[in-house]
């Protein structure tokens, strides 16, 4: 039993995923998304005092 879990978790250990594009892209991405997010918001700053 132990030989076939041992044969298991090596050939789950060999499968890689490689990524679509380099792990910097998803950093650069989510930084441009959060400072979107941040522009989108300070937009709205003076809403409140308008009315």
């Amino acid at each position: 039993m132990h030989a076939a879990l041992l044969a298991a978790v090596e050939e789950t250990a060999e499968h890689v995923n490689e990524l679509p594009v380099p792990p910097i892209v998803f950093g650069l991405g989510a930084f441009a998304g959060l400072i979107g997010l941040l522009l989108f918001t300070f937009a709205f700053r003076s809403i409140g005092s308008r009315h």
